[in-house]
């Protein structure tokens, strides 16, 4: 029995501590010659009746062994040294029992072989493997197991551990892991199998991969379980350890991580290119060495496409290209360039036919193409392409485009059947993403195309005013909003200058801000002051709203001013909007009080006017509340101080004015909507206005006239003398004929003529067809032929009525950019 003192590990295992087997000795011939005790005690025949008998009597029906299969019995324990395997023996009472046997050749004795058989029972729990059949039998399980011994040098292996390594059997025995297996992981091995013969608890599922002999361009993946082997006292003698190769396992765990990870990552936006760039992300090189993306040119620009695969006519674009080597140079194309595949390349018939295309190695027979491109063969030939995928990009029944990948070295496993389903996979997920990219990109430049129709392009220039102006959404992938600028001529060298802002963002907001610019250019037509303006305006809106469509105006606000040039005196109201800046020669920047008035659609409290005197260069900014409340957590009273300290430099050119201004406020995109107006006033001369008062009297028509060609003669105007007679004659006879005096006439030569005849009387004049038998009724007819157009304006003291004429000019007057920084230029 053992010691308290402990053996040290390795010390041999005690002898002979296994149960005795049970032997016989067969001849030659098969016959049993002798029979031990044990075997008698086992089966309960008596020596007596079993020798002299053939030993397959002794063997139950169906495994009963006949000579010739004794025969082989024997020649086979004669060739390998013995012979082991199960058998079922019957015992004297008729039943059967399971006997584990191995046979072994005797020395010869009297010129013939026998034979020494020995068993051990099967059912008897402390059976004890002799050691040769355990090895047989661990020998072949298609899992490799091994046994090294305390000081990790192999012991023992199996065929499935010599198969899978590669290395001989007996190169391995009585050599460490690291000797003979360099391409693992060995030191973290080792580690594991010193942990378990210190502490003896097992060690489950140790992942590792490396390189084997049996494959030596090819990493695998392997898992390990260790556990000690001990002897019957308990001491350790060395560990025993299992190794499976999970590759396949590992590389389904991988692809299924790779779809995963192509799932988060591809479609974070709504760009093609974006979208396709993200798809060879992923691939490479996890999934390939080389991957390119290419799509058909309407989908850059979201284009529709006709359904099923393409007909090869429509030209292809380079859309997202990755390569593990720096720069790409496999590719023949940049990125947005156009790719040409000849017709019979994988890639064009994967276009043609709709289909996937695996090409797992190079082939003569498929690579005939190549033939026809020699510029791509010549890239194949000195990067390589051992193997192939191209996968149709297919979304909603429309093909987009093709995508390539490429392994180009042995030292990766060949494209397989299971690689194609996942590249197919991914590759339909990003299709979906590059088609909601693509009808993005449709509906986006359909909505820049509303928008940019909406606004102004060009604010042309008056000589009332000067202008500039910046518009920047604060959607910027839509790139539309609602809010708007503009500026309107009006009667008399006056002009109106207008802001508004309606709530929301996106093509909706656009509409509605559609809407009421055209409905605001139509009213200032009408000459309405300021505040009734608006209030039509806050009743078309209350209109809109109750529509319920989808442009329905859930709210909005205006800044409205009117600039005469020649008192130099602006008029505004405002509905819920910021006030205008005032920027004087000098700098100085006031926020003039006006009546603030409700927000449009409320339809609660009226609106009210508030005049301002300019002097001659005065600055007018007109801004949306984005401009001055764009960052978080500031008060409107500081964005209005940001905004006076960026306006304080009158003397800039607009232009210069407007970007200075955007940048000093807005430091980053904007969280709203942005629009600014800046206008810089100008007064009429003396001599560009004459003005006369005239008596009620018919005689004074005559005298009108000659007044008017006067000062036309002296402007240089000669061609225009016999109209303006005309319309003056017309005009003071009305005003005398139906109206009350006192009455006013004023000539304006700026970029037209302008003839206004003023009384005090506010009866509209009206434009009717006089009949042959009529005496009158012709005048108003002939003024609105002969001139640009005429109309009515009222005043507090009656109306004027006014008449345009276009002055003759060598060259056209140019225009002022107003929209040339439209997504937030500097100047």
């Amino acid at each position: 029995m053992p010691t308290s003192q402990h053996p040290q590990p390795g010390a041999p295992p005690e002898p002979f501590g296994g149960p005795p087997a049970a032997t016989a000795v067969i001849s030659a011939d098969g016959t049993v010659i002798g029979w031990s005790p044990q075997a008698e005690r086992l089966l309960g025949h008596p020596a007596e009746e079993v020798v002299g008998r053939p030993a397959a009597e002794l063997v139950a029906a169906p495994d009963r062994l006949d000579a010739a299969r004794i025969a082989s019995i024997l020649s086979e324990a004669a060739a390998h040294g013995s012979w082991e395997g199960l058998v079922e023996a019957r015992r004297h009472d008729g039943g059967l029992r399971p006997l584990g046997v191995r046979v072994v050749p005797l020395c010869k004795v009297g010129g013939e072989r026998s034979w020494l058989a020995l068993a051990v029972d099967m059912h008897e729990p402390q059976w004890d493997v002799n050691r040769q059949m355990l090895e047989r039998f661990l020998t072949r399980s298609p899992i490799g197991m091994a046994v090294v011994g305390t000081d990790l040098r192999y012991l023992w292996l199996n065929d499935a551990l010599e198969r899978s390594g590669g290395v001989p059997r007996e190169q391995r025995l009585g050599r460490r892991l690291k000797e003979t297996m360099p391409g693992l992981d060995v030191d973290g091995i080792e580690a594991v199998m010193r942990q378990v013969l210190e502490t003896g608890e097992p060690v489950i599922d140790h992942h590792y991969q490396g390189f084997t002999e049996a494959a030596p361009g090819l990493r695998r993946s392997f898992s390990s379980s260790f556990f000690r082997l001990d002897d019957s006292a308990g001491y350790p003698q060395g560990v025993c350890y299992v190794v499976l190769d999970v590759t396949d396992r590992r590389e389904a765990q991988e692809r299924l991580a790779l779809l995963n990870e192509a799932s988060a990552r591809i479609g974070s936006t709504l760009d093609v290119g974006r979208t396709a760039q993200e798809l060879v992300d992923v691939a490479v090189p996890r999934l390939a060495d080389f991957t390119v993306i290419d799509v058909l040119e309407p989908v850059l620009s979201g284009e529709e496409l006709a359904p099923g695969p393409s007909s090869g006519d429509i030209p292809l674009r380079r859309a997202a290209q990755r390569s593990v080597r720096e720069g790409c140079p496999e590719a023949l194309v940049d990125v947005g360039e156009q790719v040409d595949y000849v017709p019979s390349s994988p890639a064009a018939r994967c276009l043609a036919e709709g289909r996937a295309i695996l090409q797992q190695q190079q082939d003569a027979e498929q690579d005939r193409w190549l033939t026809d491109d020699p510029a791509r063969a010549a890239r194949i030939h000195q990067y390589g392409a051992v193997s192939r995928m191209c996968v149709p990009m297919r979304a909603r029944g429309i093909t987009m485009g093709v995508a390539t990948f490429v392994r180009q070295t042995t030292d990766r496993p060949l494209f397989d059947e299971d690689d194609l389903r996942l590249a197919e996979e991914f590759v339909g997920r990003a299709a979906l993403c590059l088609d909601n990219a693509r009808r993005f990109t449709r509906e986006h430049t359909a909505a820049l195309t509303l928008q940019r129709s909406l606004l102004p392009h060009r604010l042309v220039r008056r000589s009332a005013v000067e202008v500039a102006s910046r518009y920047l959404p604060a959607d910027g992938q839509a790139g539309v909003g609602g809010d708007w600028f503009d500026v309107i001529q009006l009667s008399g060298a006056r002009v109106a200058l207008v802001v508004g802002d309606v709530v929301g963002h996106g093509i909706d907001a656009a509409a509605a801000m559609g809407r009421l610019r055209t409905a605001v250019q139509t009213l200032a037509d009408m000459d309405l002051a300021p505040d009734e303006l608006l209030a039509h305006l806050d009743d078309l809106v209350i209109r809109l709203s109750e529509e319920e469509s989808a442009a329905a105006i859930t709210g909005a606000s205006c800044l409205y001013a009117v600039y005469d040039p020649v008192t130099r005196r602006c008029t505004m109201a405002r509905a819920a909007h910021p006030p205008p800046a005032v920027v004087d020669a000098e700098g100085a920047v006031t926020f003039p009080e006006l009546p603030a008035g409700p927000p449009l659609g409320l339809g609660s409290l009226p609106f009210e006017s508030a005049e301002l005197e300019l002097p001659e260069g005065s600055l007018l900014a007109l801004y949306t509340d984005g401009l001055i409340d764009n960052r978080r957590h500031r008060d409107i009273d500081a964005g209005l101080d940001r905004l006076r300290a960026a306006l304080s430099h009158p003397d800039r050119p607009l232009e210069q004015l407007c970007g200075l201004v955007i940048r000093s406020m807005l430091d980053g995109h904007p969280t709203d909507d942005v629009a600014l107006l800046l206008a810089r006033t100008r007064g009429l001369s003396a001599d560009e206005v004459a003005t006369w008062d005239l008596p009620v009297d018919p005689a004074v028509v005559a005298t009108a006239r000659e007044l008017a060609t006067r000062q036309l003669e002296s402007w240089g105007l000669q061609e225009l003398l016999f109209t303006t007679e005309l319309v003056v004659s017309e005009l003071v006879t009305n005003a005398i004929r139906h109206a009350a005096g006192p009455i006013q006439l004023r000539l304006i030569r700026q970029s037209v003529l302008t003839c206004e005849v003023s009384d005090a009387s506010s009866t509209s004049p009206r434009l009717r067809h006089a009949r042959t038998t009529d005496e009158g009724g012709r005048g108003l007819l002939l003024v609105a032929q002969l001139t640009r157009r005429w109309g009515t304006r009222y005043t507090h003291t009656g109306k004027i009525i006014w008449a345009e004429q276009s002055i003759p000019m060598d060259e056209p007057e140019g225009s002022a950019p107003a929209l040339d920084a439209w997504a937030g230029g500097d100047g």
